[in-house]
């Protein structure tokens, strides 16, 4: 009988994204090292930008995955956004340098050397990093975590930059304007730059405990919506996002005539059904009877 593989867990998707930055550091220095290309030193200065995202990633998703304790009652989850945080403020840095080596690059303009072997390494480069960026994308998807989606937009990133790194090489080559070269080299900056404050931005929102996703929401409300013809309400319903888990809680309104029982039983049903619609998902519910004007008194609590 052929022994069973245990399946990937989101840190086994950070090493993958590890052992690709460290692949493609090689092939774009390598590049830079045959061309004297700035735009494909930026390119390589970016992938080292990569292999400390995906460093921090893999110790993210490694402290988030334990259990909660005595001191984190909620878990460690939100050590998420410790990962997004550093790869956003590393992308920052990568792009000043960048811009700093082509404003120099402008001042003193070189001619761009073998061409071809250049070319051909960074599209190889740039041909591995959609792959894994790809399967990133869609383990991030698959796992809930801003971790492994933020390595797998900022890969793209890379690949987009590096398409637009070739380009620029490939017009120096045709046109002879070796200006060319910096100035692709600037608008990758302008790039990096963007990606940074979107990172970050999004890591802000994770740290204030932002809502579940709309689409999430609606998927509640239509779970909700099955248990109203039974003489239930609802309301005070809040959620949280916290890096692959989410936290939703609301308030249940039953008749004061039923048991404890009935209404447990009730409450329970309800947090199994969103367990199972939302993976990843705590459910916490709060019993009150319909007909007490005290049960409306938090009725106002925001929702979402």
């Amino acid at each position: 009988m052929r022994a069973s593989h245990p399946p990937p867990s989101a840190r086994s998707y950070a090493v993958l994204s590890i052992v690709a930055a460290l692949l493609t550091i090689a092939l774009k220095f390598g590049a830079y090292a045959f061309t004297g290309s700035v735009g494909l030193l930026s390119d390589a200065i970016e992938s080292i930008v990569n292999l400390v995202a995906a460093g921090a990633a893999f110790w993210a998703l490694s402290y988030a995955s334990k259990p909660p304790d005595a001191e984190h009652t909620f878990g460690h989850s939100k050590a998420e956004y410790f990962s997004s945080a550093l790869e956003g403020i590393l992308i920052l840095v990568a792009a000043l340098s960048i811009a700093v080596a082509a404003i120099d690059r402008l001042l003193h303009p070189q001619p761009i050397e073998q061409v071809g072997i250049g070319l051909g390494l960074a599209l190889v480069a740039t041909a591995l990093n959609g792959g894994v960026a790809w399967v990133l994308l869609q383990a991030g998807r698959r796992f809930r975590s801003i971790t492994l989606r933020a390595d797998a937009h900022h890969l793209l990133t890379d690949v987009w930059t590096s398409v637009g790194v070739v380009l620029g090489i490939g017009l120096v080559s045709v046109t002879g304007w070796v200006i060319l070269d910096p100035i692709v080299a600037l608008l990758v900056a302008a790039n990096i730059v963007w990606t940074g404050l979107r990172l970050l931005r999004e890591t802000g929102s994770g740290l204030l405990d932002s809502a579940i996703p709309a689409e999430d929401q609606k998927a509640i409300a239509l779970i909700l919506s099955e248990y109203k013809p039974q003489g239930v309400q609802f309301h005070a319903l809040r959620t949280r996002v916290a890096g692959s888990h989410c936290f939703v809680s609301f308030h249940v309104l039953v008749p004061g005539a039923w048991t404890v029982q009935r209404g447990h039983d009730l409450c329970e049903m309800i947090e199994q059904a969103i367990a199972a619609a939302l993976p990843g998902t705590d459910v916490t519910t709060h019993l009150e009877p319909i007909e007490d004007p005290v049960s409306w008194d938090d009725e106002a609590l925001p929702s979402g």
